[in-house]
Formats: structure tokens, sequence, C-alpha cells
């Protein structure tokens, strides 16, 4: 995959998901709620809060609904109690996979996810099966003719970040998530935020794994049924995406 990074593949996979947008502004309102049941509803003091409004309005979510989600989760207008759940498994060829979910019913949940991981030819583990083959890290993504890389090296490094990586077309910043509010506001400082194409916090896998490309294919379409479901906010994967794959 030279020149090509994992994760800008990757997004571009989710994007096709993605473009269900009335699936993708539900699952943010839930996030939403969420941030604000369990730390307020002031963005300002509330980090997890904030970081889920930049999400929501950078898919063009109306204000009015979010602003309806987090006065729901503050009590302040009725809506459903979420749990949160971490659902781990792996893929065909191995590959481990990782779900974040928001449910209001734990049971209907865990029977709908585990069939989609058999359905794939996968299977779903207990906690902790899959967690410690990836470190969660903020990721930033921004290409390469928007700024050079040692510019960019200096002051994404001056903010916190942990490293860069050059991929010909695109740089990646990856960072603790603790200091993710900071690279973002060192970019928007740098005038280079309209230049970021994607800004996250992720699982990363540790070690990508490679698998010839119809195993590949079966993984990215378990991928993508998982991510369709309603309860599933979030899917992350040690899989090694490669161009015939993604053709």
């Amino acid at each position: 995959m030279a020149g090509h990074s994992h994760w800008k593949n990757m997004a571009h996979h989710k994007g096709i998901v993605d473009a269900k947008r009335g699936r993708l502004w539900s699952k943010l309102s839930r996030a939403i709620m969420v941030a604000a049941r369990v730390g307020g509803s002031d963005p300002v003091m509330n980090v997890r809060l904030r970081f889920a409004i930049d999400k929501a309005r950078s898919v063009s979510m109306p204000k009015e609904n979010i602003e309806r989600a987090m006065k729901k989760g503050a009590g302040e207008l009725e809506g459903q109690a979420f749990d949160e759940i971490v659902y781990e498994g792996f893929g065909p060829g191995g590959v481990a996979i990782i779900c974040d979910i928001l449910t209001d019913n734990r049971n209907r949940t865990n029977g709908e996810v585990r069939k989609i991981f058999e359905r794939a030819g996968g299977n779903m583990g207990g906690p902790g099966c899959v967690a410690y083959m990836f470190d969660r890290k903020g990721l930033f993504e921004i290409p390469a003719s928007a700024t050079d890389e040692d510019t960019l090296l200096t002051l994404a490094l001056d903010a916190g970040a942990d490293d860069i990586k050059n991929f010909g077309d695109t740089f990646e910043i990856t960072c603790d998530p603790t200091a993710f509010l900071q690279v973002k506001a060192s970019l928007e400082k740098n005038n280079l935020t309209p230049f970021v194409t994607s800004a996250s916090i992720n699982q990363i896998g540790k070690l990508q794994v490679d698998c010839d490309t119809e195993t590949g294919q079966k993984v990215m379409a378990l991928l993508e049924a998982l991510d369709d479901h309603d309860d599933v906010q979030n899917v992350y994967s040690n899989l090694n995406v490669t161009d015939a794959m993604m053709a």
C-alpha cells in the first residue's frame, strides 16, 4: 500500500455508509445524548460532548437536532436511556474487530450483532478478546498539498501529537485522545482546519492483518453490515486495506 493510508481507504469505505445521512444523524444524536447525560450539557466543561457536537457539525447535522439531543441527554426533554457497550470479535481471516454500541435493549442488540458476525463467517468473542490488539488514538488527515511536512510536524508535536506519517498525498497526525482538542486547536490557529479531511478518535490496530483480496472484501462487507446496524456507533478493524479490496 505504498503511498496510501490505511485509514484514508477505510474512511472512503465508511463514507459510502455515511451517505445514509438520516441513520448517521440518528447515531450522532445518541452520542450527544449520552455525553450530555454523563457529563452535563455544557460543551465547554464536557469534552466528550464537545467532541460529539463537532462530529455532528462536520456532517452538517442541523443545529436544532443537536440542541434537541443535548436537552434530551440533560433531562430537559423526554428521551430514551442508552447503555454503552463494546463488542469484540473476529472476521474472516482472523481480522480483529471492535464495535462501539449505544443501545436501549442489550439482549436484542447482542443477538442481532452476533448474527451479523456469524453470517459473514466471523464470530463475536468475549470482552477483551481483541482490545489488546488496538491503541486508542486521535487521528487527523490532511492533504499533502495543504502544507509542508516540516511545518505540520512542528505545530502538531508542539500541540502534543505523537507522530506524523507521510503517505505521499496525505499526512496523518496521531495523538493521545487527551491531546485531541489541543491538536485540533493548533490546526485551527494555523488556518489548516478547512483542509482537514478527517478528524476522529479511533481504535488503531497495533499490527495490520494482511488478507488476500477475496477475504479482505468479505471482511469489508462485514464491517459495512455492522456499521449499518442502528445501535453500532463505530466499527474498527486491523485489516490492511489494499487498493484491490477497494476496487
